[in-house]
């Protein structure tokens, strides 16, 4: 399209925006975020946006509800401004695991996160592996479900050494898992879990022979770390190698992640810039997403078909 490209960030990971910038040539825009002492936001423009086709790079990370509410109000002040065109750019989108309710009086958090966002005059959301995709059917805007387990594939495949078999740590992963067990030319194995709370997991089963192997854990968010260490005490004790990867989209490492993570045989924790990272003794190797979100702007831009999820 002819209108002019303009990108702006909120707080939740500026560098994330830049380093898309950088790569489809332009600057950042320019916008003012501030939080008064009473809580509040007020978000302003210094730069003319009519008739531009305007993306918003924002993630609902930690905390979720300040960032939601900052791409609300860059939403609202784009179209205020007489934007041609808003598209959120939302690599982690936050309430994803709420995506059903498993006892009553419990809220649909993620229906709800969906309302709030379609609220907004934002025409087309871009995110990249969903918790779940049934929650694109939430949604009566357009979007683009992207992926990062092509990146992540490659960054692995170096580390992969000898016998080794994939692992989805529960059965919400299956399907992430089996991406990277084609991309990888590798086996599959399957932790059936038990969530008791939202850092307590009990292992129950293991599907798959991983006797002898070094493990890939795949998931599409690594948060408390007390899946992956359930998972990863119960495939011990099934018999494979104390040598293991971690590869995930989404790394949030929040709460006790470090005191759940460290002590465990995993060599390379893998993941993306999705999330702002902070100072870690994790072993964690982020890779960005800034040239797949520069592609899928590009493409959006240009009126053409972003690449798909494989």
């Amino acid at each position: 399209m002819s209108a002019t490209l303009t990108i702006f960030a909120g707080t939740a990971n500026r560098d994330l925006a830049s380093r898309t910038a950088q790569h489809l040539g332009i600057r950042l825009g320019e916008c003012r975020i501030v939080s008064f002492p009473d809580g509040e936001l007020q978000v302003e423009l210094k730069e003319s946006v009519r008739g531009h086709d305007v993306y918003l790079l924002q993630s609902t990370s930690p905390p979720a509800d300040k960032h939601l509410l900052e791409l609300a109000l860059l939403a609202d002040a784009c179209h205020r401004a007489g934007a041609g065109r808003v598209t959120a750019l939302v690599p982690y989108f936050g309430y994803a695991r709420q995506d059903r309710c498993t006892s009553p009086g419990q809220a649909l958090g993620a229906r709800v996160l969906t309302d709030l966002l379609q609220a907004c005059p934002i025409e087309r959301l871009v995110t990249i592996d969903l918790h779940t995709a049934a929650i694109e059917g939430f949604f009566s805007i357009a979007i683009e479900h992207l992926s990062a387990v092509p990146l992540l594939a490659e960054a692995a495949r170096p580390f992969v050494e000898g016998p080794s078999i994939v692992v989805a740590p529960d059965l919400g992963a299956v399907k992430l898992a089996k991406q990277y067990a084609q991309y990888l030319e590798l086996p599959l194995a399957i932790v059936h879990k038990i969530r008791q709370s939202g850092e307590t997991v009990s292992v129950q089963q293991v599907v798959g022979d991983v006797r002898d192997r070094a493990l890939v854990i795949v998931d599409d968010m690594l948060s408390t770390g007390g899946t992956v260490a359930a998972s990863m005490n119960g495939l011990l004790a099934a018999g494979c190698t104390p040598r293991a990867i971690a590869v995930v989209s989404h790394g949030l490492f929040v709460g006790r992640a470090e005191q759940a993570l460290l002590p465990l045989p995993i060599q390379h924790i893998l993941t993306t810039d999705s999330v702002a990272q902070r100072p870690s003794s994790l072993p964690a190797e982020v890779h960005s997403l800034g040239p797949l979100l520069a592609e899928a702007i590009r493409r959006l831009h240009n009126g053409v078909v972003p690449p798909q999820r494989p």
